[in-house]
């Protein structure tokens, strides 16, 4: 089949590209994913992309065929959260492993999933290997109270290869918005999702109200869904695909926040993160304050169907 009908209409320019239909972006992305299309096609998939932008009609199509491909983890007994780990650290410690390691505490079924698509960047998935919290390298059913994280390529070997398109050419591309919208279980879930630039706050509306899926979108920091330790943030969430807003942002940041180490490096961010845990420093609280909000989501979110 191959996929050069759709790059003549995306790889007009800014100005000249047409937007794809929901259908036309499921069959794209899924012979991107299924490997079935040459690497020069993927290259100039991913650049046309990265000019023209996507609108929720494609993300939808993309998701759609992520969604018909992932493995899938089984359902928790509750609903599992889904927290997406992509960038890591690059000028603030990672914050996303504490975020879920206190919602774990909560009693909540916990999946953090990603990989390196930046070289010099800490992981949140190092943290966690340094706080004894094993990886999967299958997926499965997580228990209530429960923090596991995966690498991408366990859910889908095409998506982890498309997502290293990054080391080549240097930009994101559509599987890096993919990998942080997607529900990766098959049952009831939350995804805590985040956007870095404002022009990205309709789209994600958009998509998460038409695949009616349930989720917490706020302003993220440095790519990472953890909320910025030093501000509140607005919060806006969504109960299969109905939208609303959780919480208005509140003006002024923090001079400093209690015992947030200066260095990145694993070994500090694991430390601070255990201290936090054992009561010894408080937690930031725009963390709590997105724990709480997560806790309200998986509340209304037991009868939440696949998207």
């Amino acid at each position: 089949m191959g996929i050069s009908q759709y790059l003549k209409e995306i790889g007009r320019g800014q100005r000249g590209a047409r937007p794809l239909t929901r259908a036309q972006a499921a069959d794209l992305f899924g012979q991107v994913l299924d490997g079935t299309v040459t690497d020069l096609e993927i290259g100039a998939f991913c650049l046309a992309m990265r000019i023209k932008g996507e609108t929720s009609e494609e993300m939808c199509g993309f998701l759609d065929a992520t969604h018909q491909r992932l493995a899938r983890l089984p359902a928790s007994d509750r609903p599992l959260i889904v927290i997406p780990s992509y960038n890591g650290a690059r000028k603030l410690p990672v914050l996303t492993p504490l975020l879920a390691l206190l919602l774990a505490r909560e009693g909540l079924p916990v999946l953090l999933h990603g990989m390196r698509t930046e070289a010099r960047r800490v992981l949140a998935s190092d943290v966690l290997l340094a706080l004894d919290v094993p990886a999967l390298t299958a997926p499965e059913k997580i228990a209530n109270g429960a923090l596991r994280h995966l690498h991408t390529r366990h859910l889908h070997g095409g998506l982890a290869r498309l997502l290293s398109v990054r080391e080549v050419v240097g930009l994101r591309n559509p599987g890096h918005s993919a990998v942080k919208l997607m529900n990766p279980c098959a049952g009831p879930a939350v995804v805590v999702t985040s956007y870095t630039h404002p022009e990205y706050f309709e789209m994600l509306q958009t998509t998460f109200r038409l695949l009616g899926m349930t989720a917490l979108l706020s302003r993220g920091l440095e790519g990472e869904v953890a909320a910025d330790p030093r501000r509140a943030p607005r919060y806006d969430g969504f109960v299969r695909g109905v939208h609303g807003v959780l919480q208005a942002q509140q003006p002024g940041t923090a001079s400093a926040v209690p015992g947030l180490p200066a260095e990145i490096d694993v070994a500090a961010t694991a430390t601070y993160t255990r201290r936090v845990l054992a009561g010894a420093l408080p937690v930031p609280a725009a963390i709590g304050q997105q724990v709480e909000h997560i806790l309200r989501l998986a509340n209304q979110a037991s009868t939440q169907t696949l998207p």
